[in-house]
């Protein structure tokens, strides 16, 4: 019995953590560049964090299933596989080792190794978004960095740390309610 009550927990927020990243894909701030500001990253960083690396990552898998599909749950409404492979797509693929890295980082139990995990997870995001940024527009690389990737960098990295603290709170108020460890 208790183990039935742990996979539906299990199931049921990585559910809720996958609807939550699509809610916060919406708070955006569109840029003429093609790359908005949205809030996207914090939300993979806690799925990551939250849940660990296999739901968290999970979490985020449903959420891109989601938007492939066509439902409209990426940044501005949009769905559809074209968002893949369009110019901000590879953010969306980078989404998966961020979050993957976010939640090994919160298994090793220290505060800076999952921060510098987390950072790492960041920087591969960046980087895929970055090279297919890169691919599709045109542009130089260097010039693409500048464009999709520098302006983001310090509202990401303060959005990773915020998503950490965050899933520390999170988790210890849902332990104190009962429900347990989530990861």
């Amino acid at each position: 019995m208790e183990n039935n009550k742990n996979t539906i927990r299990r199931v049921v927020m990585t559910g809720m953590m996958a609807a939550l990243l699509a809610v916060m894909s919406q708070m955006q701030i569109p840029l003429p560049t093609g790359v908005p500001v949205t809030l996207q990253t914090f939300a993979v960083a806690l799925c990551g964090y939250l849940l660990g690396s296999a739901m968290g990552t999970l979490a985020v898998g449903v959420y891109l299933a989601l938007g492939a599909v066509g439902v409209p749950v990426f940044a501005g409404f949009s769905g559809g596989f074209g968002a893949f492979i369009g110019m901000t797509g590879g953010f969306l693929w980078g989404f998966l080792p961020m979050a993957f890295l976010c939640g090994l980082g919160v298994r090793a139990g220290k505060k800076y190794t999952a921060l510098l995990l987390g950072t790492a997870g960041l920087a591969v995001c960046h980087l895929a978004g970055v090279f297919q940024f890169w691919l599709v527009s045109g542009m130089s690389f260097p010039v693409s960095f500048l464009t999709a990737s520098a302006p983001y960098i310090i509202k990401d990295v303060v959005s990773l740390v915020l998503a950490y603290f965050a899933a520390i709170g999170i988790a210890a108020s849902l332990k104190k309610a009962g429900l347990g460890d989530i990861a």
